[in-house]
């Protein structure tokens, strides 16, 4: 029983570490206006990064994220080239966004409040996400890795980051929502992967918006 006993204090520590964002897992949702008939939905995927995280001490939490906004998807192509183009996200130009932490408040064991940079088409700014800690165990499923999965939500504005076009056609305020799961990296030491940079968006028409009758 005392080996037992002392054997628990390790057992905690074992859950914190260093993860890599699962990538295949992870996925960023976003919300916007539609000409204020629906709110448009698209996701972004193949985020990669680095999470320092320990379930029973969120102050010493940090994170480093990069999305690749080349994998943008709307569910239609003309609206996919759309967005990718220079007048909006300029993705040839500014191909990744970035966030990186800078202060993590617990509000209780599975919320916080995780604030940081968000770095988009090229401007910075503070951005705050409400992060929920779903849970962090050990996958049933070969490789068997160890596992924390967590989701967020945050809203921004994307005028905030200089991307103002089509403003009767296309909202300001921006809801995200993302889905992330991150593999204990047990080597701790390596660095991260790079993202992978998307190839060349062919530009949209710049004359007008596209035509209303496409799909939100």
């Amino acid at each position: 029983m005392a080996c037992v006993l002392l054997a628990l204090p390790l057992a905690a520590q074992s859950q914190g570490g260093t993860y890599r964002l699962d990538p295949v897992h992870t996925r960023v949702v976003f919300a916007i206006s539609h000409a204020g008939f629906s709110h448009a939905l698209g996701t972004v995927s193949g985020s990669t990064g680095t999470l320092v995280f320990d379930p029973d001490d969120w102050s010493s939490a940090s994170i480093s994220v990069s999305v690749p906004l080349g994998r943008l998807d709307l569910g239609d192509a003309e609206w996919n080239r759309a967005a990718s183009a220079r007048n909006l996200l300029d993705v040839q130009a500014w191909p990744v966004a970035t966030f990186v932490s800078h202060r993590v408040e617990a509000r209780d064991p599975t919320h916080a409040s995780v604030c940081g940079t968000l770095t988009l088409h090229g401007v910075g700014r503070d951005t705050c996400l409400a992060v929920t800690f779903n849970q962090l165990q050990r996958l049933s499923l070969p490789p068997f890795h160890r596992v924390a999965g967590f989701s967020a939500t945050a809203t921004l504005h994307r005028s905030d980051f200089g991307i103002r076009a089509w403003p009767t056609v296309i909202g300001d305020e921006v809801r995200l929502r993302i889905e992330a799961e991150a593999i204990l990296d047990r080597s701790a030491g390596a660095p991260s992967p790079e993202p992978a940079v998307p190839a060349a968006v062919p530009p949209a028409p710049t004359g007008a918006a596209p035509a209303m009758g496409n799909p939100a």
